[in-house]
Order: structure tokens, then C-alpha cells, then sequence
């Protein structure tokens, strides 16, 4: 069932979406190359507590820690460990934070150091259509409008919209009804839904050079996402909620 947030809910929401925006604000001036995927979790951690949220993502179904972060070809679920970034780079950072029992949730895909055009001519695409999604998620418009927005620019620009994972509903929960794909299919069963005022959902194209398809790595028992040919993808969300005044982004810093 999709719930209607109050208007005191959405600033509860506001709030926590807020910590998640600076958190990924944070972290963004601690990437380089040499620092590992690890400390920038334990940064992460440590950020969060100390604004007074919770790490939604830690122990979420049995994920090890408090922020995704993958690297070059890995999509989504990446699991920060040892490894070093490396100059080039590039590193999609995915994190959740519960405040007052509530969910924000937001990623965003950084250079590390000096990355190749390609490279950066994906970030700019895939956040683009992040935004173009939200323009037209306004009430009486349908999830449909925002899949089409963005499955028609990233495809314009040479590039696929991956079909196994979508945005999603958010509230008390981090994963609520109804779901939000990137890309139209008429069997998708949310892809008819009708936004109305507090309706709040997650936004987040992942964006491939190559080939939409993924495969599954299995590490720490955990799966992680990776583009089946191997080529980079990138991956930009948010959290709004959708009002009279037209989508409110719910996860930026300030």
C-alpha cells in the first residue's frame, strides 16, 4: 500500500534527508586516490551518529555496513573493504539514515582524481536524467512519466538505464510501494500509479556505458551488482515527496 506523508511527517523526512545530504557532502571531500572504501564507511558511521541518525543501511538484511560504495563497473551493493580508490576512478556512494523514524535516502557517483571524459560525460548524463525524473514528478502525473523522462534522455545520449533494480517508495521504511523504474515496461506493476500530494519516493538511474544487463558477485554473502560487460556505470538519487508546490528533494544538505 502507498501511504500519504503529513506535512509534519515530510519535515521529519526533510531532516533526515538533510543528514544524508551532508554526509555525502562530507564524504565528497574525503575521496582521493589511496584512502580505502573502509575508512570512508567508518567516516560515514561516525558522521551520521553524530548528527543523532541511525545507519539504515547497516544490518539491513544482512549488509556489513553503513554506506554502498562501488567502484567502475559495480552498479549497486558495492561493500566497502581494503581497497584502495585509485586515481581514475570512478565511486558511486549509496546511503540511508533513519531520524525519528524515518528514512532518507540518496547516492551519488564521484571522480577520483582526474577521470577520462567518458567518464565524466557519464556522471553528467546520469545525473541529468536524476533531475529531468523529478521535474515531472508532480501530482496526477504517473510513474510512467518519470521512467519515460529518463529511459529517453540516458538513450539519447548513447547510453542504457538498468532494468533489474528501481527506485522506490520511502518513508517509515527504506523500501516502501510503489515502485519506481527507470525504464517503461507495461508489465512493471507500479508503472501506471498516480502521484498524489505526500506521496514520497526515491529517484535513482543507474547508468551504464554498455549494456544494461548486471550480474551478481557474491562477496561476504552479500551480492554485489556488476555491469555484465564490464563497463562503468553510474548511479545519482534522491528522496521527494511530491506536494502542491511541485517535487520537493528531500536529501540535500541544506
Amino acid at each position: 500500500m502507498v501511504t500519504q506523508k503529513s506535512p509534519q511527517e515530510i519535515q521529519i523526512m526533510r531532516e533526515a534527508g538533510r543528514i544524508v545530504g551532508q554526509t555525502l557532502q562530507y564524504l565528497g571531500t574525503l575521496i582521493k586516490p589511496g584512502i580505502t572504501t573502509q575508512y570512508l564507511d567508518e567516516e560515514a558511521e561516525k558522521f551520521i551518529l553524530a548528527h543523532h541518525g541511525i545507519p539504515e543501511f547497516k544490518d539491513y538484511e544482512g549488509f556489513p555496513a553503513s554506506i554502498c560504495t562501488s567502484i567502475n563497473d559495480e552498479v549497486v551493493h558495492g561493500i566497502p573493504s581494503a581497497r584502495k580508490l585509485e586515481e581514475g576512478d570512478i565511486i558511486s556512494v549509496d546511503l540511508g539514515v533513519r531520524y525519528k523514524g524515518y528514512v532518507g535516502d540518496s547516492a551519488k557517483t564521484f571522480p577520483v582524481g582526474t577521470i577520462s571524459p567518458a567518464a565524466k560525460k557519464l556522471l553528467e548524463v546520469c545525473e541529468k536524467s536524476l533531475y529531468l525524473g523529478i521535474e515531472v514528478a508532480k501530482i496526477g502525473n504517473r510513474i510512467s512519466h518519470i521512467a519515460e523522462r529518463i529511459q529517453k534522455y540516458v538513450e539519447s545520449q548513447g547510453y542504457s538505464v538498468v532494468r533489474d533494480y528501481t527506485g522506490h517508495g520511502i518513508g517509515r521504511q527504506m523500501h516502501e510501494d510503489p515502485q519506481v523504474p527507470n525504464f517503461v515496461d507495461k508489465d512493471l506493476s507500479d508503472i501506471n500509479f498516480k502521484l498524489r500530494a505526500g506521496h514520497c519516493i526515491a529517484i535513482e538511474p543507474m547508468v551504464n556505458i554498455g549494456t544494461y544487463r548486471i550480474k551478481l558477485v557474491k562477496r561476504n554473502g552479500w551480492e554485489v551488482v556488476q555491469t555484465k560487460d564490464h563497463q562503468l556505470s553510474a548511479h545519482f538519487e534522491h528522496s521527494i515527496a511530491i506536494t502542491e508546490d511541485g517535487p520537493q528533494i528531500l536529501t540535500l544538505p541544506d
